[in-house]
């Protein structure tokens, strides 16, 4: 495969953003969600408004994995209070890492895991974190081989189904 960078997504490509998000939600998970909660949760929060409301987030990134000119996947960071849980505002959280199921297993997903260690790093965070739907076993796997530890859970809400995520960290020392 070809070289995959990663670069800051704009506010002028929300429409990228949420086709890759819409379409990567849904082949993550369609199959074991019924197709009412997943358009509630689509239409809410992959709307043009809202993902323009994230990007313009001055506590918010949005980085693309591009595979040439084109994007195969995103990650996006949350800083102080755009965090989805408030458990420490000098953490830094991942509220979403997205890649296209063609691209999956070709180590995009990683080199966007360590762009969003790259970053927390350089801010100097204790600690990067994220919640994943305790079912999502794939991606658990992929998040504990990269050093992170379940440290507690909290409700996500995907149309009118409360679901279970589990809280993974990775701390992160200050260099000396």
């Amino acid at each position: 495969m070809n070289s995959i960078l990663i670069v800051p997504a704009i506010t002028a490509e929300v429409e990228l953003l949420q086709q890759i998000g819409k379409q990567s939600f849904l082949e993550t998970y369609a199959a074991v969600n019924t197709v009412e909660n997943m358009e509630q949760y689509l239409q809410e929060n992959f709307s043009i408004q809202n993902l323009t409301a994230e990007m313009t987030n001055p506590n918010s990134e949005f980085h693309f994995a591009m595979l040439n000119t084109q994007a195969i996947g995103y990650i996006k960071l949350n800083f102080k209070d755009a965090q989805t849980d408030r458990k420490n505002w000098q953490a830094i959280e991942i509220e979403r890492i997205y890649v296209l199921k063609a691209f999956q297993g070709k180590k995009v997903g990683q080199q966007l895991f360590e762009r969003a260690l790259e970053i927390a790093r350089q801010a100097r965070a204790p600690y990067l974190w994220l919640g994943v739907w305790e079912k999502n076993t794939n991606a658990i796997g992929f998040y504990k081989r990269n050093g992170l530890v379940e440290f507690g859970t909290h409700t996500f809400t995907l149309g009118t189904d409360e679901q279970t995520d589990l809280l993974l960290k990775i701390d992160l020392p200050l260099s000396k």
